[in-house]
């Protein structure tokens, strides 16, 4: 199931407007990466969301949630590769979640290691 389908199947999402192809395209150069395809995906649909309890970052929103923004910030506190950027600030101990240009979702937390959650951001939304 794609992350589009994913999402709409719980009741607690809340989305705003779809991010064009273009701003999409232009925020991934600002950092210096390819977003995943699933990411993009979402993106076009809802540009930002909200579902199941993650609060995911996206774009056309207020810069704590924005995943430029966040992104760049996160960047400063995590040592992590290049391709990788914010899907969802936890908020809690520091917690970070990440997505890989290929679509897997990581973990971080300070002083150590990151970890690998699940394989696409449609698994971790079901976490």
């Amino acid at each position: 199931m794609g992350i589009v389908s994913a999402m709409k199947t719980y009741q607690d999402l809340f989305t705003d407007d779809g991010v064009q192809k273009e701003i999409i395209y232009e925020a991934a150069q600002r950092l210096g990466l390819a977003f995943s395809k699933e990411y993009v995906e979402y993106l076009s649909e809802f540009g930002i969301a909200a579902v199941n309890g993650h609060e995911l970052t996206g774009l056309g929103c207020p810069s704590r949630t924005n995943v430029i923004d966040v992104t760049m910030e996160e960047r400063q506190y995590n040592s992590v590769p290049t391709d990788w950027y914010v899907v969802e600030q936890a908020n809690i101990d520091g917690i970070v979640i990440w997505q890989s240009g290929d679509g897997i979702i990581y973990q971080t937390m300070p002083n150590q290691k990151p970890i690998k959650l699940c394989e696409s951001l449609a698994e971790y939304i079901s976490m």
